[in-house]
Protein backbone atom coordinates (compact mmCIF):
# COMPACT_ATOMS: atom_id res chain seq x y z
CA UNK A 1 0.00 0.00 0.00
CA UNK A 2 1.18 3.26 -0.96
CA UNK A 3 1.74 6.25 1.61
CA UNK A 4 -1.45 8.28 1.33
CA UNK A 5 -0.50 11.06 3.95
CA UNK A 6 0.00 14.49 3.23
CA UNK A 7 -0.09 18.00 5.27
CA UNK A 8 -2.08 20.67 4.41
CA UNK A 9 -0.24 23.37 6.11
CA UNK A 10 0.74 21.80 9.77
CA UNK A 11 -2.97 20.35 9.63
CA UNK A 12 -1.35 15.95 8.64
CA UNK A 13 -3.74 14.28 6.72
CA UNK A 14 -3.73 10.56 6.64
CA UNK A 15 -5.24 10.88 3.39
CA UNK A 16 -5.80 13.35 0.83
CA UNK A 17 -9.64 12.44 0.75
CA UNK A 18 -11.81 15.46 2.54
CA UNK A 19 -15.68 16.22 2.78
CA UNK A 20 -17.22 19.58 1.25
CA UNK A 21 -19.05 21.30 3.56
CA UNK A 22 -22.63 21.57 3.69
CA UNK A 23 -22.84 18.15 2.06
CA UNK A 24 -21.47 15.70 4.90
CA UNK A 25 -23.62 17.56 8.08
CA UNK A 26 -21.45 16.69 10.77
CA UNK A 27 -20.05 13.48 9.88
CA UNK A 28 -22.42 11.83 12.40
CA UNK A 29 -24.99 11.32 10.17
CA UNK A 30 -22.84 9.22 7.61
CA UNK A 31 -21.55 7.02 10.49
CA UNK A 32 -23.94 4.57 9.77
CA UNK A 33 -22.85 3.93 6.30
CA UNK A 34 -19.03 4.02 7.14
CA UNK A 35 -16.12 4.56 9.93
CA UNK A 36 -15.82 8.17 9.71
CA UNK A 37 -12.10 8.38 10.89
CA UNK A 38 -11.15 6.75 7.60
CA UNK A 39 -11.51 10.17 6.17
CA UNK A 40 -8.99 12.55 5.55
CA UNK A 41 -10.71 15.42 7.31
CA UNK A 42 -14.67 15.96 7.73
CA UNK A 43 -15.82 20.23 6.80
CA UNK A 44 -18.87 20.33 8.60
CA UNK A 45 -21.77 22.51 7.44
CA UNK A 46 -21.37 26.22 7.51
CA UNK A 47 -21.02 27.75 10.78
CA UNK A 48 -22.21 31.39 11.23
CA UNK A 49 -21.65 33.74 14.55
CA UNK A 50 -25.80 33.88 14.73
CA UNK A 51 -28.26 31.22 14.06
CA UNK A 52 -29.60 32.12 10.68
CA UNK A 53 -32.82 29.92 8.88
CA UNK A 54 -31.44 29.85 5.48
CA UNK A 55 -33.70 30.75 2.70
CA UNK A 56 -37.39 29.60 1.99
CA UNK A 57 -38.32 26.39 0.49
CA UNK A 58 -37.78 25.44 -2.42
CA UNK A 59 -34.18 25.83 -2.11
CA UNK A 60 -32.83 22.97 -4.01
CA UNK A 61 -33.24 21.73 -7.69
CA UNK A 62 -31.79 18.76 -9.58
CA UNK A 63 -30.08 19.76 -13.03
CA UNK A 64 -28.30 17.32 -15.63
CA UNK A 65 -25.11 16.01 -14.36
CA UNK A 66 -25.60 18.32 -10.75
CA UNK A 67 -27.64 19.86 -8.18
CA UNK A 68 -28.75 23.48 -7.42
CA UNK A 69 -29.05 24.46 -3.68
CA UNK A 70 -29.72 28.05 -2.38
CA UNK A 71 -29.96 26.53 1.31
CA UNK A 72 -28.87 30.15 2.98
CA UNK A 73 -26.39 28.45 5.66
CA UNK A 74 -29.00 27.46 7.53
CA UNK A 75 -27.62 26.68 10.94
CA UNK A 76 -27.88 27.24 14.48
CA UNK A 77 -24.80 29.41 15.33
CA UNK A 78 -21.18 28.80 16.27
CA UNK A 79 -22.76 28.77 20.24
CA UNK A 80 -24.88 25.93 19.54
CA UNK A 81 -22.16 24.40 17.88
CA UNK A 82 -19.97 24.59 20.37
CA UNK A 83 -21.97 23.41 23.43
CA UNK A 84 -24.38 20.93 21.21
CA UNK A 85 -22.21 19.17 18.42
CA UNK A 86 -18.76 19.92 19.18
CA UNK A 87 -18.79 17.14 22.51
CA UNK A 88 -20.27 14.85 20.11
CA UNK A 89 -17.80 14.84 17.49
CA UNK A 90 -14.67 16.18 19.41
CA UNK A 91 -13.56 12.54 19.67
CA UNK A 92 -13.79 11.10 15.68
CA UNK A 93 -10.26 9.86 15.06
CA UNK A 94 -9.83 12.00 12.28
CA UNK A 95 -9.52 15.98 11.40
CA UNK A 96 -12.99 17.99 12.03
CA UNK A 97 -12.46 21.24 10.57
CA UNK A 98 -15.48 23.88 10.57
CA UNK A 99 -16.24 25.90 7.44
CA UNK A 100 -16.78 29.35 8.55
CA UNK A 101 -19.10 31.81 7.36
CA UNK A 102 -20.18 35.84 7.54
CA UNK A 103 -21.91 38.62 6.25
CA UNK A 104 -19.20 41.06 8.13
CA UNK A 105 -15.91 41.10 8.76
CA UNK A 106 -16.83 40.80 12.62
CA UNK A 107 -18.63 38.28 12.42
CA UNK A 108 -15.94 36.02 10.73
CA UNK A 109 -13.29 37.34 13.69
CA UNK A 110 -15.72 36.34 16.15
CA UNK A 111 -16.50 33.07 14.96
CA UNK A 112 -12.85 32.37 14.69
CA UNK A 113 -11.72 33.66 17.87
CA UNK A 114 -14.16 30.95 19.49
CA UNK A 115 -13.62 28.09 16.78
CA UNK A 116 -10.18 28.68 18.37
CA UNK A 117 -10.14 27.94 21.69
CA UNK A 118 -11.75 24.50 20.91
CA UNK A 119 -8.78 21.68 21.17
CA UNK A 120 -10.30 18.85 18.60
CA UNK A 121 -10.61 21.37 15.84
CA UNK A 122 -7.39 21.58 13.82
CA UNK A 123 -8.51 23.84 11.24
CA UNK A 124 -10.83 26.29 9.73
CA UNK A 125 -12.45 26.75 6.11
CA UNK A 126 -13.30 30.68 5.63
CA UNK A 127 -16.15 30.76 3.13
CA UNK A 128 -15.92 34.37 1.37
CA UNK A 129 -18.28 33.40 -1.52
CA UNK A 130 -20.51 35.32 1.68
CA UNK A 131 -22.22 38.61 0.59
CA UNK A 132 -20.75 41.04 2.50
CA UNK A 133 -23.97 43.28 3.62
CA UNK A 134 -21.73 46.51 4.16
CA UNK A 135 -20.33 46.53 0.83
CA UNK A 136 -23.95 46.52 -0.91
CA UNK A 137 -23.95 43.12 -0.99
CA UNK A 138 -20.90 41.90 -2.76
CA UNK A 139 -18.94 38.77 -1.55
CA UNK A 140 -16.06 39.24 -0.11
CA UNK A 141 -14.11 37.08 -2.56
CA UNK A 142 -15.39 38.17 -6.02
CA UNK A 143 -12.59 40.93 -5.64
CA UNK A 144 -8.75 40.79 -4.21
CA UNK A 145 -9.49 43.66 -2.02
CA UNK A 146 -12.65 42.16 -0.37
CA UNK A 147 -10.41 38.71 -0.28
CA UNK A 148 -7.87 40.23 1.54
CA UNK A 149 -9.11 41.90 4.46
CA UNK A 150 -11.11 39.50 5.63
CA UNK A 151 -8.28 37.06 5.66
CA UNK A 152 -5.87 39.46 6.92
CA UNK A 153 -8.80 40.11 9.93
CA UNK A 154 -9.42 36.00 10.63
CA UNK A 155 -5.69 35.22 10.44
CA UNK A 156 -5.17 37.99 13.19
CA UNK A 157 -7.29 36.24 15.22
CA UNK A 158 -7.13 32.39 14.34
CA UNK A 159 -4.15 30.54 15.28
CA UNK A 160 -4.24 27.50 13.64
CA UNK A 161 -4.60 25.98 9.87
CA UNK A 162 -6.17 28.70 8.04
CA UNK A 163 -7.89 27.81 4.58
CA UNK A 164 -9.44 29.97 2.73
CA UNK A 165 -12.32 28.59 0.23
CA UNK A 166 -12.18 30.75 -3.29
CA UNK A 167 -15.44 31.63 -5.23
CA UNK A 168 -15.18 30.91 -9.20
CA UNK A 169 -17.42 33.38 -9.95
CA UNK A 170 -14.94 35.90 -10.45
CA UNK A 171 -12.81 36.94 -13.55
CA UNK A 172 -8.99 35.49 -12.60
CA UNK A 173 -9.35 33.19 -9.57
CA UNK A 174 -5.55 33.53 -9.53
CA UNK A 175 -5.62 36.66 -8.75
CA UNK A 176 -7.44 36.12 -6.13
CA UNK A 177 -5.38 33.14 -4.72
CA UNK A 178 -2.58 35.19 -4.08
CA UNK A 179 -4.45 37.69 -2.46
CA UNK A 180 -5.10 35.01 0.33
CA UNK A 181 -1.90 33.64 0.59
CA UNK A 182 -0.39 37.40 1.02
CA UNK A 183 -2.83 37.66 3.54
CA UNK A 184 -1.91 34.78 5.47
CA UNK A 185 -4.19 31.84 4.08
CA UNK A 186 -2.53 28.13 4.90
CA UNK A 187 -4.08 27.05 1.99
CA UNK A 188 -6.83 27.78 -0.51
CA UNK A 189 -9.76 24.89 -1.61
CA UNK A 190 -11.66 25.51 -4.61
CA UNK A 191 -14.57 25.73 -6.28
CA UNK A 192 -16.99 26.80 -4.50
CA UNK A 193 -20.87 26.73 -6.95
CA UNK A 194 -20.81 28.43 -9.71
CA UNK A 195 -24.24 30.55 -9.75
CA UNK A 196 -26.71 29.44 -12.17
CA UNK A 197 -30.65 28.83 -12.46
CA UNK A 198 -33.41 26.54 -13.06
CA UNK A 199 -37.00 27.37 -14.46
CA UNK A 200 -40.42 25.43 -14.90
CA UNK A 201 -41.45 26.03 -17.78
CA UNK A 202 -44.84 24.86 -17.48
CA UNK A 203 -45.20 27.17 -14.22
CA UNK A 204 -43.06 29.82 -16.45
CA UNK A 205 -41.91 30.18 -12.72
CA UNK A 206 -38.17 29.74 -11.54
CA UNK A 207 -37.73 26.48 -9.16
CA UNK A 208 -35.65 28.06 -6.59
CA UNK A 209 -37.01 30.76 -4.23
CA UNK A 210 -34.32 32.70 -4.40
CA UNK A 211 -34.06 32.16 -8.46
CA UNK A 212 -30.65 31.55 -8.94
CA UNK A 213 -28.37 29.12 -6.79
CA UNK A 214 -25.37 27.53 -6.21
CA UNK A 215 -24.28 24.52 -9.31
CA UNK A 216 -22.27 21.65 -7.66
CA UNK A 217 -21.73 18.22 -9.00
CA UNK A 218 -20.47 16.57 -12.30
CA UNK A 219 -21.25 19.32 -14.96
CA UNK A 220 -18.47 21.83 -12.72
CA UNK A 221 -15.54 19.79 -12.85
CA UNK A 222 -13.87 20.45 -16.04
CA UNK A 223 -14.19 24.52 -14.98
CA UNK A 224 -13.09 23.32 -11.22
CA UNK A 225 -9.95 21.17 -12.69
CA UNK A 226 -9.02 24.19 -14.69
CA UNK A 227 -9.18 26.69 -12.36
CA UNK A 228 -7.14 24.05 -9.70
CA UNK A 229 -4.76 23.77 -12.18
CA UNK A 230 -3.95 27.54 -12.75
CA UNK A 231 -4.06 28.50 -9.20
CA UNK A 232 -1.43 25.80 -8.45
CA UNK A 233 1.09 27.55 -10.86
CA UNK A 234 0.30 30.79 -9.14
CA UNK A 235 0.66 29.94 -5.53
CA UNK A 236 2.90 28.44 -3.21
CA UNK A 237 0.41 27.27 -0.12
CA UNK A 238 -1.39 23.87 -0.88
CA UNK A 239 -4.52 23.87 -2.99
CA UNK A 240 -7.65 21.65 -2.38
CA UNK A 241 -9.62 20.75 -5.60
CA UNK A 242 -13.42 20.53 -5.80
CA UNK A 243 -16.03 20.57 -7.72
CA UNK A 244 -17.77 17.43 -9.39
CA UNK A 245 -15.66 15.06 -8.22
CA UNK A 246 -17.87 11.57 -8.14
CA UNK A 247 -15.31 8.89 -7.91
CA UNK A 248 -11.41 8.04 -7.55
CA UNK A 249 -10.55 8.43 -11.32
CA UNK A 250 -12.18 12.10 -10.64
CA UNK A 251 -9.73 12.84 -7.27
CA UNK A 252 -6.36 11.83 -9.47
CA UNK A 253 -7.10 13.91 -12.17
CA UNK A 254 -7.60 16.89 -9.84
CA UNK A 255 -4.40 15.73 -7.80
CA UNK A 256 -2.29 15.57 -11.42
CA UNK A 257 -3.55 19.13 -11.85
CA UNK A 258 -1.90 20.32 -8.84
CA UNK A 259 -4.00 19.46 -5.72
CA UNK A 260 -2.60 18.39 -3.05
CA UNK A 261 -6.17 16.97 -1.19
CA UNK A 262 -8.98 17.02 -2.81
CA UNK A 263 -13.12 17.65 -1.25
CA UNK A 264 -16.20 15.55 -2.19
CA UNK A 265 -19.62 17.05 -2.09
CA UNK A 266 -22.64 16.36 -4.34
CA UNK A 267 -21.37 12.60 -4.78
CA UNK A 268 -22.08 12.20 -1.00
CA UNK A 269 -25.49 12.92 -1.98
CA UNK A 270 -25.60 9.81 -4.26
CA UNK A 271 -23.23 7.38 -2.43
CA UNK A 272 -22.66 7.94 1.13
CA UNK A 273 -19.66 5.66 1.11
CA UNK A 274 -17.97 7.25 -1.87
CA UNK A 275 -15.14 8.47 -0.06
CA UNK A 276 -13.74 5.51 1.48
CA UNK A 277 -14.21 3.99 -2.46
CA UNK A 278 -12.20 7.18 -3.81
CA UNK A 279 -9.89 6.61 -1.03
CA UNK A 280 -9.68 3.05 -1.81
CA UNK A 281 -8.96 3.94 -5.86
CA UNK A 282 -6.76 6.36 -5.56
CA UNK A 283 -4.12 3.70 -3.50
CA UNK A 284 -4.93 1.24 -6.34
CA UNK A 285 -3.88 4.09 -8.79
CA UNK A 286 -0.87 4.46 -6.87
CA UNK A 287 0.08 1.03 -6.24
CA UNK A 288 -0.51 0.18 -10.54
CA UNK A 289 2.02 3.57 -11.26
CA UNK A 290 4.46 2.31 -8.70
CA UNK A 291 4.49 5.24 -7.12
CA UNK A 292 5.48 4.97 -3.01
CA UNK A 293 3.16 8.10 -2.12
CA UNK A 294 0.65 10.04 -3.03
CA UNK A 295 2.42 13.38 -3.01
CA UNK A 296 4.66 11.92 -5.80
CA UNK A 297 1.46 12.67 -8.41
CA UNK A 298 0.58 16.42 -7.02
CA UNK A 299 1.59 18.83 -9.54
CA UNK A 300 2.76 15.85 -12.08
CA UNK A 301 0.54 16.72 -15.58
CA UNK A 302 2.75 16.41 -18.48
CA UNK A 303 1.94 19.13 -20.75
Amino acid sequence: MADLSVNIGALQMKNPVMTASGTFGYGEEFSDFIDVSQIGSIIVKGTTLHKREGNPYPRMAETPFGMLNAVGLQNKGVDYFVQTIYPRIKDIQTNVIVNVSGSAIEDYIKTAEIINELDKIPAIELNISCPNVKQGGMAFGVSTKGASEVVKAVRKAYKKTLIVKLSPNVTDISEIALAVEDSGADSVSLINTLLGMAIDAERKRPILSTITGGLSGAAVKPIALRMVWQVAKSVKIPVIGLGGIMNWKDAIEFMLAGASAIQIGTANFIDPTITLKVTNGINNYLDRHGYKSVTDIIGALEI
